[in-house]
C-alpha cells in the first residue's frame, strides 16, 4: 500500500515555474487584446461615435472582472451540476484557494488558470459592442455586460470547457473559444441588433470609418494578443502542442489575409486597409477553435476559406436589414462557425488528441459532434441576449434618442469628444488680415 501511495506521489503534477510564466505573460497578452479591440472598432466608427466605442470595450474590465471574481468563475468552472452550470463555494471571491493549489491536472496555480479565463471573459461581450456602435446609451451597455456574461457567458464557458459541461463531455473541440466566444459574442450581436433597430441614416448616409490607421494599430494589437490568446489554452509548454497552435494562429491569420484581399480585388477592384485589417481578424477567428487539432497545411486552408467566406458574409446586413455596424456577425459568429466546423474535415488525430476529421480517415462523427456545438450555443445566445436587450429597451431604454444619435453619442454620453479642434484655426481678428481661403477649400467638410 506505502509503495502505491508513493508511486502515485511520484506521479502527481507538482508546480511549474516555467508554465506559470508562460500562462501570466499569455494571460496579459489576452488582456491587450481588450484595448486592442477598443482600437479596432474604434478607428471604424465615425467621429463622432470614437470614445463611446472606446469605452464599451474598456468598461469590459471593470464590470467582467469584479464579477468573476465574486461568482463568475465558480458558474463557469465549479463543480459540474448537470452539465449546464459550475458551482464551487471554494471559487466565490476566490476565497477559498490555496496560493499554491494546482488547477487540476495541470502544473498552474489555480490563480492563474482563474486570471487566463477571467481575460477571455472580459474580451468576449466587448466584441459584441462593435454591433451596436453609435446608439445604445452606455448605462445600458453597462447592465446588459453584466447580466449577459451572468446569464450567457458563464453558462457557456461551463458547457464547452468546465469538466462535466454537456459540450466537453460530448467531446466537442473548442481549442481557445470559437463556440463558446466568437460565435456566443456574434449571436448575441445578431440578437440584440435584432431588437434595437437600425442606425439613423443605415444604407443612406456614408458611415465610413473615421480613422484607418487605428484600425490597423487595433488589428496588430489583436494579432500580437492572439498568440497569448491560443497557444495559452493548451495551459502548459511542455508537449508541443502550444507551439503548434502558435505556428497555426500565424498561418492561418495570413492566409486570410490574403484571400481576403483577392476577393475583395476581384469584387470591387481595389485592396483596402480595412480589408487587410478584417481579414487577418476573420483568420484570427477561425483557427481559434481548430488550430489544436490540425497542421499547418490545414491552417492555410480554414485560414483562406474563411477569408473569402466573411468577406462575402459582411454584405448579408445590406441583403437582410440588419444593421451590424461593424460586422461582428460576418466576421465573428460566420468566422467562429467556420472554424468550429472545419476541425471536422481537417482534424489530423496527432495534435491534441487522437480525434481524426474526414480528410484524415475519421469519417463525419466529429463534424456533427461540433454541429451539435456550433448551433446550440449560437441558438441560446441569440434568444438570451435578445430577451435580454427587449427587456432592457422596455424598462430603462436601449437606445439614445434620435438627435442625440445624429449629433453624437460622444458628447451626449461622455461629455467628451475624441479630438479638439479648437487650436486649428485662428481667432477673428487673425482672420480678417490673412489671405482669403479659397471658397472650394472651405466648403470641404470632415465626414463625421
Amino acid at each position: 500500500m506505502a509503495s502505491a501511495i508513493t508511486t502515485l506521489a511520484a506521479d502527481a503534477p507538482t508546480l511549474s515555474a516555467a508554465n506559470t510564466g508562460f500562462m501570466l505573460i499569455c494571460s496579459a497578452l489576452v488582456m491587450l487584446m481588450t484595448p486592442g479591440l477598443a482600437f479596432f472598432y474604434g478607428g471604424m466608427v465615425r467621429v463622432k461615435s470614437s470614445l463611446n466605442m472606446l469605452m464599451m470595450s474598456f468598461i469590459s474590465l471593470g464590470i467582467v472582472t469584479i464579477l468573476w471574481v465574486l461568482y463568475g468563475f465558480s458558474l463557469a468552472f465549479g463543480a459540474d451540476s448537470g452539465g449546464f452550470i459550475g458551482w464551487s463555494s471554494d471559487y466565490v471571491g476566490l476565497s477559498g484557494i490555496g496560493i499554491t493549489e494546482l488547477w487540476d491536472g495541470y502544473t498552474i496555480p489555480v490563480y492563474v488558470f482563474a486570471v487566463f479565463q477571467l481575460m477571455f471573459a472580459v474580451i468576449t461581450p466587448a466584441l459584441i459592442s462593435g454591433a451596436l456602435a453609435d446608439r445604445v446609451k452606455f448605462s445600458a451597455w453597462a447592465l446588459f455586460t453584466a447580466l449577459w456574461v451572468t446569464v450567457v457567458y458563464f453558462p457557456v464557458a461551463h458547457w464547452v470547457w468546465g469538466a462535466g459541461g454537456w459540450l466537453f463531455e460530448l467531446g466537442v473541440i473548442d481549442f481557445a473559444g470559437g463556440t463558446a466566444v466568437h460565435i456566443n459574442a456574434g449571436a448575441a450581436a445578431l440578437g440584440v441588433i435584432l431588437v434595437i433597430g437600425k442606425r439613423v441614416g443605415f444604407k443612406k448616409d456614408p458611415m465610413r470609418p473615421h480613422s484607418l490607421p487605428l484600425v490597423m494599430l487595433g488589428a496588430g494589437l489583436l494579432w500580437f494578443g492572439w498568440f497569448g490568446f491560443n497557444a495559452g489554452s493548451w495551459l502548459g509548454n511542455d508537449d508541443g502542442v502550444g507551439a503548434v497552435m502558435f505556428v497555426n494562429t500565424q498561418v492561418a491569420t495570413a492566409a486570410a489575409m490574403l484571400a481576403w484581399l483577392g476577393y475583395e480585388k476581384l469584387r470591387h477592384g481595389s485592396f483596402t486597409t480595412l480589408g487587410a485589417a478584417s481579414g487577418a481578424v476573420a483568420g484570427l477567428v477561425a483557427i481559434t477553435p481548430s488550430g489544436g487539432s490540425c497542421s499547418p497545411l490545414g491552417a492555410i486552408a480554414i485560414g483562406a476559406i474563411a477569408g473569402v467566406v466573411c468577406a462575402m458574409a459582411v454584405g448579408l446586413k445590406y441583403k437582410f436589414g440588419f444593421d451590424d455596424s461593424l460586422d461582428v456577425v460576418g466576421v465573428h459568429l460566420v468566422g467562429g462557425v467556420i472554424g468550429s466546423l472545419l476541425v471536422g474535415f481537417f482534424a489530423t488525430g496527432g495534435v491534441q488528441s487522437d480525434v481524426a476529421g474526414l480528410f484524415y480517415g475519421g469519417g463525419l462523427e466529429q463534424l456533427g459532434k461540433q454541429a451539435i456545438g456550433v448551433f446550440s450555443v449560437l441558438a441560446y445566445s441569440l434568444v438570451v441576449s435578445a430577451v435580454l436587450a427587449f427587456l432592457l429597451d422596455k424598462t430603462i431604454g436601449m437606445r439614445v434618442t434620435e438627435d442625440d444619435e445624429v449629433s453624437g453619442i460622444d458628447q451626449v454620453e461622455h461629455a467628451e469628444t475624441a479630438y479638439d479642434f479648437s487650436g486649428a484655426g485662428g481667432g477673428a481678428s487673425s482672420r480678417s488680415t490673412a489671405t482669403p481661403v479659397p471658397v472650394a477649400a472651405a466648403s470641404k467638410k470632415v465626414d463625421a
